[in-house]
């Protein structure tokens, strides 16, 4: 191959392996969709008696929900807490207090959700 037609392929692949910002509405779509797969999980849960639990048959939905809900509330605290991750840097003094931060904005979220 001449060194033209590597310089080409090299400048290709650079421009096709750029980075690409996902657009600005996708984080409040992905938290909206998170947040009704949580509450529609609970109200599954919520609508189930214990004496109906007593036949095996009927756990799959009760665990789906369970499953489901614990995926979503899981997915929204990564979620807000990474959006939060820079002004969280700015705080910070080092690396042990941004860990420190980061771990008590998750719990503070977790919270938040599972109320």
């Amino acid at each position: 191959m001449s060194e033209a037609a590597t310089t080409d392929f090299e400048a290709l692949l650079r421009r096709a392996l750029t980075p690409v910002d996902p657009p600005a509405e996708l984080s409040a779509r992905l938290e909206t969709t998170l947040t009704s797969i949580a509450d529609l999980a609970a109200d599954e849960l919520e609508s189930w008696e214990l004496r109906a639990m007593r036949d095996p048959r009927n756990w799959v939905r009760p665990a789906v929900a369970v499953v489901a809900g614990t995926t979503a509330g899981a997915a929204l605290v990564v979620l807000r807490t990474k959006q939060r991750s820079k002004q969280r840097r700015k705080q910070s003094r080092n690396v042990v207090d941004l860990a420190e931060r980061t771990v008590n904005d998750a719990l503070r979220e977790a919270r938040r959700i599972w109320r």
